[in-house]
């Protein structure tokens, strides 16, 4: 590790977070935090054509990397600011580490939360003794009552990524990595506000002749990091599933960081975010959040560009509604052609439905629901819809389905899923 990770180049000296920095933090930490681990995924280097690695950050206390950099901020806080107590503005990972680790060391903390936070987060939160503050519709709102409470009530605000105590902590999760895994050459790390891919790419920096690239990766809704070092204005806005990196406004510091240091920046569209999320569980019977599962992401939709490569990929959260989950593996089910709804006509009389379920038996198709639709149709009075959810091996099972439905005199199609 001493060799691997040699003294800085001339080129980031300058910048506002060094090795020595990481180092530090990890020191700090390291007997506080989970040492989690980085394993090779065989399956996922098969799919790929990548040696992949993965780095196992939703196995944290509170799911998510961030308690990494929210204890070395803790930490190196003064008796006097650890008494007055924290303050952040946060829906997320950010809040649950901050008010868990604040409370074991027993600083009174205090987190602002947009409105409209799901009660499952805030009620997280609370559970870590923080105090939640709910103010405005927004992150923005949120955020600036923050800020007036920290200079009303002498708070220390601790931010989420622009603060280089933040960015040394996120750092450390690079050191194990290539501490794990030396031959890592590769690393693909999701970009929010930059605060892990700061740290990881001052530790990149390190390495003799810059051997380790670094990638950030982004969600094509929002490509906040994106335009700034590209010097783009795609529309940051949208649903996505990966809303822990869906950040307008990246950090200053950390967009300083990721100009000198990394190599490049993908964007990941909101399909192969779910299909990511899907894989891990199926594949590493792990449960990711949509921003944890954005390297793999970039890794499958951009194959190409990592292909030979040894990439080390960060899992760097498993926060995610368990009603949204369902959602996503069920759409890749259906997407996969495991799960479909079936739309077939229908003559309006005794036996048709059961002529079709024949045909279904014979198959070997298994029928989950059925929808009988008569009066909102444009069929003739005596049509009729019927459309049927039905569970297949794979694709090609359902096409053989839907061959034998019209070899039988049924027009048949089927309800595609977005």
């Amino acid at each position: 590790m001493e060799v691997m990770l040699a003294s800085l180049a001339t080129s980031s000296e300058s910048l506002p977070v060094t090795l020595d920095d990481v180092r530090a933090a990890h020191m700090r930490i390291r007997d506080s935090i989970v040492r989690t681990p980085t394993l090779i995924s065989k399956t996922l280097s098969q799919l790929t054509g990548a040696t992949v690695y993965l780095k196992f950050e939703n196995l944290q206390f509170t799911a998510a990397y961030k308690e990494r950099g929210a204890l070395n901020t803790l930490l190196q806080l003064s008796d006097e600011a650890k008494a007055r107590g924290v303050i952040a503005a946060s829906a997320g990972n950010h809040a649950q580490g901050l008010a868990y680790h604040a409370n074991r060391l027993g600083v009174p903390a205090t987190i602002v939360m947009p409105k409209t936070t799901p009660i499952v987060k805030v009620t997280q939160t609370q559970g870590h003794g923080a105090t939640v503050v709910l103010e405005g519709d927004t992150f923005d709102a949120a955020y600036a009552h923050a800020r007036t409470m920290e200079a009303n009530e002498g708070y220390t605000f601790v931010h989420p990524f622009d603060d280089p105590r933040v960015i040394a902590g996120q750092g450390t999760v690079a050191l194990e990595m290539l501490e794990d895994v030396p031959g890592i050459d590769t690393f693909i790390t999701p970009i929010g506000g930059g605060g892990l891919i700061s740290g990881m790419a001052t530790v990149a920096a390190a390495a003799p002749r810059r051997a380790v690239e670094v990638i950030g990766v982004q969600a094509e809704l929002f490509p906040s990091m994106y335009n700034r070092i590209h010097h783009t204005d795609l529309p940051c806005a949208g649903d996505t599933l990966a809303e822990g990196i869906a950040v307008k406004e990246p950090g200053g510091i950390t967009a300083r960081i990721v100009e000198a240091l990394v190599d490049d920046i993908l964007l990941v569209s909101e399909r192969n975010l779910e299909e990511a999320v899907s894989l891990l569980l199926q594949i590493e019977k792990t449960v990711v959040e949509g921003a944890g599962a954005a390297g793999l992401a970039a890794l499958m939709q951009h194959g190409d560009r990592f292909r030979g490569k040894t990439v080390g990929v960060v899992l760097c959260g498993g926060n995610i509604d368990t009603r949204l989950l369902a959602n996503v593996l069920l759409r890749d089910l259906a997407r996969s052609g495991r799960l479909a709804r079936l739309r077939i006509r229908l003559k309006d009389q005794p036996g048709a439905l059961y002529n079709v379920a024949r045909i279904f038996d014979e198959q070997r198709v298994n029928i989950i629901e059925v929808y009988h639709q008569r009066v909102f149709t444009s069929l003739p009075a005596k049509g009729l819809i019927a459309d049927i959810e039905c569970e297949a091996r794979d694709r090609g099972h359902l096409d053989r389905l839907m061959a034998a439905l019209r070899d039988g005199g049924y027009e048949v199609s089927p309800v595609e899923p977005a």
